[in-house]
Protein backbone atom coordinates (compact mmCIF):
# COMPACT_ATOMS: atom_id res chain seq x y z
CA UNK A 1 0.00 0.00 0.00
CA UNK A 2 1.11 3.57 -0.54
CA UNK A 3 0.27 6.83 1.17
CA UNK A 4 -2.09 9.46 -0.14
CA UNK A 5 -1.42 11.04 -3.54
CA UNK A 6 0.83 14.09 -3.71
CA UNK A 7 0.62 17.19 -5.86
CA UNK A 8 2.67 17.35 -9.05
CA UNK A 9 2.85 13.55 -9.42
CA UNK A 10 1.60 11.43 -12.34
CA UNK A 11 -0.71 8.58 -11.36
CA UNK A 12 -2.18 5.54 -13.06
CA UNK A 13 -4.94 3.14 -12.05
CA UNK A 14 -2.25 0.92 -10.50
CA UNK A 15 -1.24 3.78 -8.17
CA UNK A 16 -4.87 4.65 -7.45
CA UNK A 17 -5.58 1.12 -6.19
CA UNK A 18 -2.66 1.32 -3.73
CA UNK A 19 -3.64 4.52 -1.93
CA UNK A 20 -4.45 4.17 1.75
CA UNK A 21 -7.58 6.26 2.13
CA UNK A 22 -9.48 7.02 5.30
CA UNK A 23 -13.14 6.05 5.58
CA UNK A 24 -15.16 8.22 3.18
CA UNK A 25 -12.08 9.74 1.53
CA UNK A 26 -12.25 9.70 -2.26
CA UNK A 27 -10.04 10.76 -5.13
CA UNK A 28 -10.34 10.87 -8.89
CA UNK A 29 -7.42 10.73 -11.32
CA UNK A 30 -7.76 12.78 -14.49
CA UNK A 31 -4.97 12.48 -17.04
CA UNK A 32 -2.61 11.37 -14.25
CA UNK A 33 -3.45 14.17 -11.80
CA UNK A 34 -5.14 13.35 -8.48
CA UNK A 35 -8.17 15.35 -7.31
CA UNK A 36 -9.67 15.01 -3.83
CA UNK A 37 -13.44 14.75 -3.66
CA UNK A 38 -15.45 16.16 -0.78
CA UNK A 39 -18.27 14.22 0.82
CA UNK A 40 -21.71 14.98 -0.61
CA UNK A 41 -24.36 16.66 1.52
CA UNK A 42 -27.84 15.29 2.21
CA UNK A 43 -29.52 17.31 -0.58
CA UNK A 44 -27.00 15.93 -3.07
CA UNK A 45 -27.70 12.37 -1.92
CA UNK A 46 -31.48 12.80 -2.08
CA UNK A 47 -31.24 14.09 -5.66
CA UNK A 48 -28.87 11.28 -6.61
CA UNK A 49 -31.23 8.71 -5.05
CA UNK A 50 -34.27 10.01 -6.91
CA UNK A 51 -32.54 9.98 -10.29
CA UNK A 52 -30.95 6.59 -9.62
CA UNK A 53 -34.32 5.07 -8.66
CA UNK A 54 -35.97 6.29 -11.85
CA UNK A 55 -33.20 4.74 -13.97
CA UNK A 56 -33.10 1.56 -11.89
CA UNK A 57 -36.84 0.97 -12.23
CA UNK A 58 -36.72 1.55 -15.98
CA UNK A 59 -33.71 -0.73 -16.53
CA UNK A 60 -35.01 -3.73 -14.58
CA UNK A 61 -34.90 -6.73 -16.90
CA UNK A 62 -33.00 -4.82 -19.59
CA UNK A 63 -29.34 -5.27 -20.58
CA UNK A 64 -28.15 -1.82 -19.44
CA UNK A 65 -27.20 -1.20 -15.80
CA UNK A 66 -27.11 1.90 -13.58
CA UNK A 67 -24.57 2.44 -10.77
CA UNK A 68 -24.44 5.13 -8.06
CA UNK A 69 -21.21 6.58 -6.68
CA UNK A 70 -18.80 5.55 -5.45
CA UNK A 71 -18.17 3.51 -8.60
CA UNK A 72 -14.87 3.61 -10.49
CA UNK A 73 -15.04 4.51 -14.18
CA UNK A 74 -11.78 3.93 -16.03
CA UNK A 75 -12.55 6.06 -19.08
CA UNK A 76 -9.49 5.07 -21.13
CA UNK A 77 -9.27 1.47 -19.91
CA UNK A 78 -6.02 -0.45 -20.33
CA UNK A 79 -5.71 -4.06 -19.30
CA UNK A 80 -2.22 -3.44 -17.85
CA UNK A 81 -3.79 -0.87 -15.46
CA UNK A 82 -1.59 1.99 -16.69
CA UNK A 83 -4.64 4.04 -17.69
CA UNK A 84 -4.38 7.52 -16.18
CA UNK A 85 -8.03 8.49 -15.70
CA UNK A 86 -10.38 7.10 -13.03
CA UNK A 87 -13.50 9.08 -12.16
CA UNK A 88 -16.45 8.45 -9.86
CA UNK A 89 -19.54 10.04 -11.41
CA UNK A 90 -22.61 10.31 -9.23
CA UNK A 91 -24.54 8.04 -11.62
CA UNK A 92 -23.21 5.84 -14.41
CA UNK A 93 -25.23 3.94 -17.03
CA UNK A 94 -23.46 1.14 -18.92
CA UNK A 95 -25.07 -0.80 -21.74
CA UNK A 96 -22.05 -2.73 -23.07
CA UNK A 97 -21.69 -5.83 -20.89
CA UNK A 98 -17.97 -6.09 -21.75
CA UNK A 99 -17.37 -2.74 -20.03
CA UNK A 100 -18.83 -3.93 -16.72
CA UNK A 101 -15.94 -5.26 -14.66
CA UNK A 102 -15.83 -6.39 -11.06
CA UNK A 103 -13.91 -3.23 -10.12
CA UNK A 104 -16.12 -0.83 -12.09
CA UNK A 105 -16.51 0.41 -15.65
CA UNK A 106 -13.83 -0.47 -18.21
CA UNK A 107 -14.11 2.29 -20.81
CA UNK A 108 -16.61 5.00 -21.57
CA UNK A 109 -20.10 4.46 -20.15
CA UNK A 110 -23.16 5.44 -22.17
CA UNK A 111 -24.43 8.09 -19.73
CA UNK A 112 -22.78 9.97 -16.86
CA UNK A 113 -24.64 12.17 -14.38
CA UNK A 114 -23.00 14.60 -11.96
CA UNK A 115 -24.89 16.45 -9.21
CA UNK A 116 -23.26 19.80 -8.48
CA UNK A 117 -22.16 20.89 -5.04
CA UNK A 118 -20.31 24.03 -3.96
CA UNK A 119 -16.96 22.22 -4.09
CA UNK A 120 -17.29 20.66 -7.54
CA UNK A 121 -19.14 23.15 -9.77
CA UNK A 122 -16.12 24.46 -11.68
CA UNK A 123 -14.59 21.01 -12.07
CA UNK A 124 -17.71 19.41 -13.57
CA UNK A 125 -18.52 22.35 -15.83
CA UNK A 126 -15.08 22.81 -17.34
CA UNK A 127 -12.83 19.80 -17.09
CA UNK A 128 -15.26 16.90 -17.26
CA UNK A 129 -17.37 18.06 -20.20
CA UNK A 130 -14.40 17.73 -22.57
CA UNK A 131 -13.10 14.65 -20.75
CA UNK A 132 -16.33 12.75 -21.22
CA UNK A 133 -16.61 13.81 -24.85
CA UNK A 134 -13.02 12.73 -25.56
CA UNK A 135 -13.60 9.37 -23.86
CA UNK A 136 -16.64 8.54 -25.99
CA UNK A 137 -19.43 8.97 -23.42
CA UNK A 138 -22.67 9.38 -25.36
CA UNK A 139 -24.52 11.62 -22.90
CA UNK A 140 -23.55 13.73 -19.88
CA UNK A 141 -25.92 15.41 -17.44
CA UNK A 142 -25.17 18.08 -14.87
CA UNK A 143 -27.83 18.49 -12.19
CA UNK A 144 -27.91 21.89 -10.47
CA UNK A 145 -29.61 21.65 -7.03
CA UNK A 146 -29.30 25.38 -6.32
CA UNK A 147 -31.18 26.44 -9.47
CA UNK A 148 -33.31 23.28 -9.64
CA UNK A 149 -32.38 22.45 -13.19
CA UNK A 150 -30.48 20.06 -15.39
CA UNK A 151 -28.20 20.51 -18.38
CA UNK A 152 -27.95 17.54 -20.73
CA UNK A 153 -25.07 17.24 -23.20
CA UNK A 154 -25.29 14.77 -26.06
CA UNK A 155 -22.12 14.07 -27.97
CA UNK A 156 -22.75 13.33 -31.65
CA UNK A 157 -20.15 13.24 -34.42
CA UNK A 158 -17.80 15.68 -32.70
CA UNK A 159 -20.61 18.11 -31.82
CA UNK A 160 -22.03 18.88 -28.39
CA UNK A 161 -25.81 19.27 -28.30
CA UNK A 162 -26.90 21.14 -25.17
CA UNK A 163 -30.38 20.97 -23.60
CA UNK A 164 -31.54 22.93 -20.53
CA UNK A 165 -34.39 21.76 -18.29
CA UNK A 166 -36.17 23.42 -15.35
CA UNK A 167 -37.51 21.85 -12.15
CA UNK A 168 -40.87 20.67 -13.50
CA UNK A 169 -39.61 19.12 -16.78
CA UNK A 170 -39.63 15.52 -17.88
CA UNK A 171 -36.13 15.05 -19.27
CA UNK A 172 -35.81 12.74 -22.29
CA UNK A 173 -32.90 10.33 -21.99
CA UNK A 174 -31.07 10.46 -25.31
CA UNK A 175 -29.70 6.92 -25.11
CA UNK A 176 -33.22 5.48 -24.62
CA UNK A 177 -36.19 6.44 -26.79
CA UNK A 178 -38.87 5.82 -24.17
CA UNK A 179 -37.44 7.07 -20.87
CA UNK A 180 -38.09 10.46 -19.30
CA UNK A 181 -36.71 11.47 -15.90
CA UNK A 182 -39.13 13.53 -13.82
CA UNK A 183 -37.39 16.58 -12.36
CA UNK A 184 -40.52 17.28 -10.36
CA UNK A 185 -39.75 14.06 -8.44
CA UNK A 186 -36.05 14.93 -8.24
CA UNK A 187 -36.61 18.38 -6.75
CA UNK A 188 -39.73 17.72 -4.65
CA UNK A 189 -39.44 19.20 -1.19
Amino acid sequence: MSALPKEDEFYTYTDYKRWELAEGERFEVIYGEAYAMSAPNSQHQEILGSIFNQFYNYLRGKPCRVYPAPFDVRLFYREDERDDTVVQPDITVICDEKKRGFEGCRGAPDLVIEVLSPSNTAIEMQRKLRLYQDAGVREYWIVDPENKGLTAYRFQEGAILTFLYKKDADVPVGIFTDLYISLEQVFEE
